[in-house]
């Protein structure tokens, strides 16, 4: 949904991506694609001449100004710093999280993320109430395997302070590159003290499709983000899948972001039955467009989708396209981002996107800022919430704070019992410390060390993607047995 080059284009997205943006093509379907294309903002029959005026009015205010900063500031001008600040100023005054105004150098970085990889710590960010909120950590990332979780707040970076920036120039502060440390101070909804997360930035490849034949050929594709590829690789697996008798899908869509719209709906339109609507945007004006189907009629196969709280955008596009065309959904209630962004590229390489519409889903709902609740609902358990321990925080006996309650929730969900969950390091704590390092052939001190804390970061990384431990994709494939004919 964004477009290189100086075009307007349609984005469904989330906030800006570290993620892998990448070309499209505007549809010409005579809706919001079509309108956003011309040269000025400011062009067609819907302003008035009073709207007119008053702009002009405006405008000239704005220009005294600029001509009084000029002439009489006693300090020196940098025009284009003067024009940026002022352009910055109209979009952030909107009070809306996902209209931004990039100067060049930021939207240099924002085009840079349209590649095949990125630098970076591999997670998706907005900004909520004004704090740097995490959407979802990218599948098997750094910012994954170092515990970060949706809904947590990045307060400072490296020392930074990440207060009163712009989305943009938080996300330049968080991004680096590959082997360098961006060390986070971060609130999670629900515990009171700051935790320190240190992420290694590394080369986030960008792999958004994965599938599986599980036992009793029920398959299983998992779509981390919607980019230039996703469409076409989906279908390529669906087809090897359906090839090899496939009895029931699982689509899984826990921790996407979203990414392109016509991603989403080239495979949304292969899936919805009889030509129904995938999805309808609304302008300002109240007009809409529907997206239909293009498949007449409907898989001989029973479907569920997996949805959790970073599921975002483009994901509920197609979880709830699915789920009002009969198809189940289970887990947690997603994201909640139903507007829709469009964007240009100005002469001077700076950027400006704006949100101009809303998306419904099939029935006509708006999930903005809601979500979309699953049919099934399904947590999972405490542990799934833990940040393993930081390799430069050592942990020891006797110490309590919410590094030490962390680790206890991960050994507990490794299977080591450490007694109590309440940030007390505990003797049967230590004991369950002195289990891990016997098991995994440690140095057995009890103490989390550096060593002993990346090694409880893969294994709990690796307990959290085991099948076997995933309560809701159980829950999803039980589902899909029942309906199997």
């Amino acid at each position: 949904m964004y477009l290189r080059g100086r075009t307007v284009a349609l984005i469904v997205v989330v906030a800006v991506l570290f993620s892998s943006l990448t070309t499209a093509a505007v549809a010409g379907d005579g809706g919001l694609l079509s309108q956003v294309t011309g040269s000025s903002f400011l062009s067609g029959s819907s302003v008035s001449s009073e709207d007119t005026r008053g702009l002009e009015e405006n405008l000239d205010k704005l220009k005294q100004a600029y001509g009084l900063i000029q002439s009489q500031y006693i300090g020196d001008v940098d025009d284009k710093k003067l024009i940026d600040g002022a352009i910055r100023g109209m979009v952030e005054s909107l009070d809306d999280p996902y209209s931004a105004y990039m100067d060049e150098k930021t939207a240099k970085q924002f085009h840079s993320s349209l590649d095949s990889s990125f630098q970076g710590i591999g997670a998706e960010v907005t900004m909520k109430e004004g704090r740097v909120t995490i959407v979802s950590p990218f599948k098997g990332s750094p910012a994954e395997k170092a515990g970060l979780r949706p809904e947590d707040q990045i307060i400072k970076v490296n020392d930074t302070s990440l207060e009163g920036m712009t989305l943009s120039e938080a996300v330049s502060k968080i991004k680096g590159p590959k082997g360098t440390k961006a060390k986070l101070k971060v609130l999670r909804p629900g515990i009171h003290e700051m935790m320190d997360i240190t992420v290694v930035r590394d080369e986030i490849p960008i792999e958004t499709v994965r599938s599986e034949m599980m036992e009793g050929k029920i398959g299983k594709i998992e779509i981390t983000q919607f980019s230039t590829d996703t469409a076409e690789d989906f279908a390529d697996e669906l087809k090897a899948l359906e090839e090899k008798g496939m009895k029931g899908l699982v689509i899984d869509v826990r921790g996407n972001p979203g990414g392109l719209l016509p991603a989403v709906l080239e495979i949304a339109e292969k899936l919805v039955p009889n030509e129904q609507t995938i999805m309808m945007t609304e302008d300002k004006s109240g007009k809409r467009v529907k997206y239909q189907s293009k498949l007449e009629g409907k898989k001989d196969y029973p479907m569920v989708v997996l949805t959790d709280k970073g599921s975002a955008s483009a994901s509920e596009i197609l979880a709830g396209a699915l789920k009002e065309s009969g198809y189940s959904t289970v887990g947690q209630t997603t994201f909640g981002k139903g507007t829709v962004q469009t964007a240009k590229d100005f002469e001077d390489g700076s950027n400006i996107k704006l949100t101009m519409a809303k998306w419904l889903t099939p029935e006509g709902n708006w999930i903005h800022k809601k979500g979309i609740k699953p049919d099934v609902k399904v947590e999972m358990p405490d542990y799934y919430k833990a940040t393993p321990p930081q390799p430069d925080k050592p942990l020891k006996r006797d110490m309590s704070n919410q590094q030490v309650r962390n680790l206890q929730l991960v050994l507990e969900g490794l299977g080591y019992k450490p007694d109590r969950t309440d940030g007390y390091f505990s003797k049967k704590t230590e004991t369950a410390v002195k289990a891990f390092q016997k098991t995994h052939k440690l140095s057995v001190t009890g103490e989390v060390d550096e060593k002993t804390a990346l090694k409880l970061q893969d294994e709990f990384v690796s307990l959290l993607r085991d099948p076997e431990s995933d309560l809701q994709l159980r829950v999803g494939i039980e589902t899909l047995k029942k309906e199997i004919k």
